[in-house]
């Protein structure tokens, strides 16, 4: 009897990873983020976190409610979750120095706080709308679509006719005005000898005869003698 053949499922190629059942999504300060992350990693994809205050985040979480650094943002229970969202809207409570916050001593509040996703977004679009409405300096430039925090200005930030296309644009056509008005006899045009010659229909400037100026410097040499 001939010896069954045995069909197998064929083999994933070393060095690939295993496709997983599915990914747990976590929606975190208004971001939803990959659940296989880590706490640190997770903190980073939000807007307006650092790495360093990703960090301190972490070590802050760790201290107060038992959250590791290493656990994944998808094991965490909904009640976990809410902590560490607390903890990022207003990581100044928990103990984060405040030179690490986005937005100190606010200018309607007077106090520190630190905004992140939307919140972000809205508190600079506001700052930028109040400096152009007060008249500032840098709401000036804003206002005008240039730089506002000291660059140069002359090879990058153009926003008109730039100075090399200018001079490039009158350089052809002086060419071209001197292509058509150089020739001989042509309005504008200049003799030979340097003097702009007489545009036609024009009377020529009158010139002194041959010999004037002499006579009269005689003349009046004669005179003081007498």
């Amino acid at each position: 009897m001939a010896q069954e053949q045995k069909q197998s499922a064929p083999k994933a190629p070393e060095g690939r990873p295993k496709a997983s059942a599915a990914i747990n999504i976590v929606r975190i300060a208004g971001r939803d983020i990959n659940g296989n992350y880590s706490i640190v990693a997770a903190l980073r994809h939000i807007k307006g976190i650092s790495h360093s205050l990703a960090n301190a985040i972490a070590l802050l979480a760790e201290k107060n409610f038992g959250i590791t650094q290493t656990t994944t943002i998808g094991s965490l229970d909904e009640e976990r979750v809410e902590k560490l969202e607390s903890l990022i809207k207003e990581p100044g409570r928990f103990g984060v120095p405040a030179f690490m916050l986005n937005r100190r001593e606010d200018t309607d509040t007077g106090v520190n706080a630190h905004n992140v996703g939307t919140d972000l977004i809205v508190k600079t679009r506001q700052d930028m709308d109040s400096s152009i409405k007060l008249q500032s300096w840098i709401g000036y430039r804003r206002q005008y679509g240039q730089k506002v925090r000291g660059q140069h200005t002359r090879s990058t930030g153009r926003t008109g006719e730039t100075v090399g296309v200018t001079k490039k644009r009158i350089q052809e056509e002086a060419k071209k005005t001197r292509a058509s008005g150089g020739a001989p006899g042509a309005p504008g045009a200049k003799a030979e000898g340097g003097a702009a010659a007489p545009a036609a229909g024009g009377a020529a400037p009158a010139q002194p005869a041959a010999g004037a100026a002499p006579q009269a410097k005689t003349a009046a040499k004669e005179e003081k003698k007498q």
